[in-house]
C-alpha cells in the first residue's frame, strides 16, 4: 500500500488516548487501559474488516518513550477497545494503577483494507 493511497482516502492510522490504568481482578492480574468509546467507535468503523478472533486488532502502542507491537481487543459489552499494558512498560514509564496514561496506538493498512481502498 502506497502512502498516497492512505492520504488520498484520509484514512486515520494514529489514535491518541488518556484513560486510567486499571488491573483485572482475575488470577492473571493483567493491566489495561480502555480506549475511549468515541475513539473505539471510529477505529471500529475504519478497521473492523481487519479484526481477528474476539475483536482483536494488531497495533503498535506508544506510551512515553516505550513503543511495542501488541493488540487491542474490542469489549462488546462495554464498547471500548482494551489495550493491555505489559509490566515492562509500566515499570519503565513508572505507571501506577489508577494513573492517567497518555499514549497512542497506530494501525497499519493490511491486506483486507487494501481491497477496500
Amino acid at each position: 500500500m502506497r502512502r498516497w493511497a492512505v492520504l488520498k482516502y484520509n484514512l486515520e492510522t494514529k489514535f491518541y488516548f488518556k484513560p486510567k490504568l486499571w488491573k483485572y481482578e482475575g488470577p492473571a492480574g493483567w493491566c489495561f487501559v480502555n480506549i475511549p468509546k468515541l475513539t473505539a467507535k471510529r477505529i471500529r468503523s475504519l478497521y473492523s474488516s481487519s479484526e481477528e478472533g474476539w475483536g482483536r486488532l494488531k497495533t503498535t502502542a506508544t506510551i512515553g518513550t516505550s513503543s511495542w507491537k501488541t493488540s487491542v481487543w474490542y469489549d462488546s459489552k462495554a464498547g471500548p477497545y482494551l489495550l493491555p499494558i505489559k509490566m515492562a512498560v509500566r515499570r519503565k514509564e513508572k505507571l501506577a494503577i489508577g494513573a492517567f496514561v497518555i499514549g497512542q496506538i497506530e494501525f497499519e493498512v493490511d491486506r483486507w483494507m487494501r481491497s477496500q481502498l
